[in-house]
């Protein structure tokens, strides 16, 4: 898996993530201690909403900004949204209102929203090998557990020094640490798409999407981890402080299991997809989450609460690692960022609804009581996967284009003639 890091270009990529990821688990962790600041006992409501914000403006914004992104040169586009997040983010510690977080953080998700889909298209290209790929994948899954770990225990080392308002800094430095890698990449250049205008553009990423079988079964399948995910992320604080009536340091416990089974996961899939399909893979890991969703109606005990979370975190790697893969064949270099940007925007609309619906159900039903809905929702998801992504449009199947020039990226991509074979695609050429 570390083979890839080689690759200077790829290495540099992966450091402005890893940066990144570090700023921004700082940036959370400073947000909560602001919010209680400036609203004591209503400082969940505030989080909520700014987590709420965040979610709108990802769905909102990543189409839009990504089709005029993928006009524009790549290193420029990166440098630039880096430059925007750093600078909205020094702004946080000066807030006096409210308002003026959501406002913000509304800047700030926004860039972010931009920032995303174009990094993840940059990728494929850089490294065209699918093994590569794979291997980068599983690294990035790999760097986002480490952060969900490395961030709480940065932060409380440094607030021993420090005050919370100069966490914000960190993240500033976070973000133009990111700048400062991209700067010093050499990014192949996209081919420009011959769909026009920025509607169009936006489109063209709903209609690939929605009519491509592996990724009308991903938006199940998004489902079904953003059920299991905001379980996790919403009640194992209530878990394991209300319901078992223990510390902060086992909630720290609880979650890092999560993450461990995540990391271990990331850790052995480039193996495993060299073994098995994506389809097999990714519906395998959705079964284990709806397994343990319905698991958790049982739980009695934090031991069993450990347990179950490892569990959930190896299926939550498992089903959702995989998914630049698919995204990776189902278009061209031209096509990549509109798809993932469409990609970004449907995920997160599908935690919009789990993350407030795990809060009503577990409120009005109990935590324990909230299991079983979820289950419920997220196997609904996976039959539905089942059901539109059939295995056979992953098989590739013979066919020609005696249309398109010789020298044309098609034929370089996937042979010409009758070595011309490849799964499903739509395009306009397929």
């Amino acid at each position: 898996m570390f083979e890839i890091l080689k690759h200077r270009t790829y290495r540099h990529l992966f450091l402005a993530q890893v940066i990144a990821l570090i700023g921004t688990g700082l940036i959370t962790i400073a947000l909560s201690l602001l919010a209680y600041d400036l609203a004591k006992d209503k400082a969940a409501q505030v989080l909520g909403i700014a987590l709420a914000i965040k979610m709108i403006a990802y769905i909102m914004v990543a189409p839009v900004a990504s089709a005029y992104a993928e006009r524009l040169p790549r290193k420029k586009v990166l440098v630039t949204l880096d430059i925007i997040r750093a600078g909205t983010a020094l702004f946080l510690p000066f807030v006096t209102e409210i308002w003026q977080i959501y406002l913000l953080i509304f800047i700030l998700q926004s860039a972010s929203a931009a920032f995303t889909p174009t990094f993840q298209a940059v990728i494929p290209d850089v490294l065209p090998d699918e093994k590569e790929y794979t291997n980068a994948l599983s690294l990035s899954r790999l760097a986002s557990d480490l952060e969900n770990i490395i961030s709480p225990m940065l932060a409380g080392l440094l607030l021993t020094v420090i005050s919370y308002h100069n966490l914000f800094l960190g993240t500033v430095l976070g973000f133009i640490g990111s700048a400062l890698f991209v700067i010093t990449t050499q990014l192949p250049t996209a081919k420009p798409s011959k769909v026009t205008g920025v509607l169009a553009r936006i489109k063209q990423g709903a209609t690939i999407y929605f009519h491509t079988p592996r990724l009308k079964g991903l938006l199940a399948l998004n489902l079904a981890i953003a059920s299991a995910s905001a379980m996790v992320i919403v009640n194992t604080v209530v878990l394991v402080q209300s319901t078992f009536k223990l510390t902060e340091h086992a909630t720290t416990w609880a979650f890092g299991l999560f993450g461990l089974g995540s990391m271990l996961a990331a850790f052995t899939l480039p193996k495993v997809l060299d073994k098995f399909n994506d389809r097999l893979v990714m519906i395998g890991g959705t079964t284990v989450l709806v397994v343990g969703l319905f698991a958790g109606v049982f739980l009695t005990s934090y031991n069993w609460l450990l347990a179950l979370w490892f569990m959930l975190g190896i299926g939550y790697s498992v089903s959702q690692t995989p998914t630049g893969r698919l995204i990776r064949k189902s278009a061209s270099s031209e096509n990549r960022t509109a798809l993932f940007a469409a990609q970004f925007a449907f995920s997160h609309a599908c935690w919009l609804i789990t993350y407030p619906l795990v809060g009503w159900l577990s409120s009005h039903l109990g935590t324990i009581n909230a299991f079983l809905p979820m289950a419920m929702l997220a196997l609904i998801a996976l039959v539905t996967a089942i059901v539109v992504w059939k295995k056979e449009t992953d098989i590739p199947h013979t066919h020609s284009h005696d249309d398109l020039p010789a020298d044309h990226e098609h034929f370089t991509n996937f042979g010409k003639g009758n070595n011309h074979r490849h799964a499903f695609i739509y395009d306009g050429l397929h």
